[in-house]
């Protein structure tokens, strides 16, 4: 039994901003047995891989004030408390880990109830209600911004930024693109995170036909819950749900237009892309403007407000960053400059000595 491997369970649901740092995770404890712990008919259940066993928990978050559909979410969280502390005696689990989400509450109380160890990835620059919460109760808070440290300043922080999927750590990210985009043209990439992001589409749509004027292509993914993703045609733009190449696209990319959620962001780093990003303004307490301003601040990005933004002033800044190459080379430098390439192995480390010590 001494030399049993260890048991992890990962507590990571719903978008991939949760659930590809989890998996980058797991990627470098290959001598660990691990399963997930998630919610039925979110993401993970697609992008989970088949060797970690997927379980499935009831549980929601408070999206309102408190009323009748209150009482029912917590009797919900209380099932569901008890049946993450069932699954990890079942399961004979030395720790936890978890990315946040409304899934951490649960997982965070089911474990420390039990005496075992938990760390807490928190990927934003403003750390969410849920966190900050459930950080005193961790053994490790491990931080995907520096700056988020000073809201948490009650647990154990440890700055170890925000692991990536293996395709932007590997041979893929210099792989050619298979779309039909000749070489040394500018090429403008668009992006809302895993969702998608409406109103960007449709800004963008409306100010293209200026960036085709000046040569531009652009791979627009519009996630799939856009019902005009397929309204504009032209020879130099091409639309798409998803791309799984994430990685060579934004190396290849000019210039990308983004919202500024956390794994959107650390993906934009390590490939050195020089951006505008659009934070969600509906965000929990706007924790993607927080993210962006990380970005804006060190050159690495422009910053602009949905609200404040039209047509003509997107089709204007996005026309001078392509008349001016030089001032994108310097924002890719300094996106790059961001970026933690060793992560995934920092955040490995870190979970190693809270959970074997």
């Amino acid at each position: 039994m001494a030399n049993a491997p260890i048991r992890l369970l990962i507590a990571a649901s719903g978008t991939g901003g949760h659930l590809f740092p989890a998996i980058a995770l797991a990627e470098k404890l290959p001598d660990y047995q691990i399963e997930w712990l998630g919610v039925p008919n979110r993401l993970e259940t697609q992008l989970v891989p088949k060797q970690y066993p997927l379980n499935t928990i009831a549980v929601e978050g408070f999206q309102q004030g408190f009323g009748i559909s209150s009482i029912r979410i917590l009797g919900k969280l209380a099932l569901s408390i008890l049946e993450v502390r069932r699954i990890l005696k079942q399961g004979n689990f030395q720790g936890v880990f978890t990315t946040g989400g409304y899934i951490a509450g649960p997982a965070v109380i089911a474990a420390r109830s039990l005496g075992l160890p938990v760390v807490f990835h928190e990927s934003n620059a403003i750390p969410g209600k849920v966190t900050r919460f459930f950080g005193p109760w961790c053994s490790a808070i491990a931080l995907g911004f520096e700056v988020a440290a000073k809201y948490l300043s009650s647990a154990q922080n440890v700055y170890v930024g925000t692991p990536v999927r293996a395709q932007f750590l590997d041979g893929a990210i210099n792989t050619p693109l298979d779309l039909a985009i000749p070489d040394g043209v500018p090429l403008i990439v668009v992006f809302g995170g895993s969702q998608g992001a409406i109103a960007i589409n449709k800004l963008v749509r409306q100010s293209a036909n200026a960036w085709f004027d000046a040569g531009a292509y652009i791979v627009h993914l519009t996630g799939d819950r856009d019902s005009e993703a397929d309204s504009l045609k032209h020879p130099q733009y091409i639309a798409l749900p998803f791309y799984n190449n994430m990685a060579a696209l934004l190396k290849r990319a000019t210039l990308a237009i983004s919202r500024s959620g956390a794994g959107s962001l650390t993906e934009l780093a390590v490939c050195g892309t020089p951006a505008i990003l659009i934070p969600y303004p509906f965000a929990a307490e706007d924790h993607q403007s927080y993210n962006a301003d990380v970005f804006t601040s060190s050159g690495a990005a422009l910053t602009l407000k949905q609200s404040e933004l039209t047509t003509e002033r997107l089709q204007s800044i996005v026309l001078n960053l392509l008349q001016s190459p030089a001032e994108l080379v310097k924002m890719g430098e300094k996106a790059h400059a961001i970026a933690v390439p060793d992560s995934a192995e920092k955040l490995a480390q870190l979970v190693r000595e809270v959970i074997e010590t």
